[in-house]
């Protein structure tokens, strides 16, 4: 018998089932807000390349976080990404 796994729609984490894992969702399974993921993004991000500054690390995550089902359209990503 195989398991099936499937990506996290907020951070491509590998999940059992749901849309979310367990770092992108609340107690009842729904995606935590827009600020909260984006912060630990950019953590996780700093972390993995330490010679991105906060600025890189921001713009890196809010490109990646475009590409993913949760964000492309949230509003928040859209305000993010469509500042004059």
């Amino acid at each position: 018998m195989s398991e099936t796994k499937t990506q996290c729609e907020s951070c491509t984490m590998p999940i059992e089932s749901g849309q979310y894992c367990s770092y992108c969702s609340d107690a009842d399974g729904q995606l935590k807000p827009f600020d909260d993921r984006f912060e630990s993004m950019v953590s996780w991000t700093l972390r993995e390349d330490s010679s991105l500054s906060r600025d890189a690390a921001e713009a890196k995550t809010l490109a990646f976080m475009g590409t993913l089902p949760a964000w492309r359209n949230h509003p928040d990503y859209v305000a993010r990404t469509t500042k004059s």
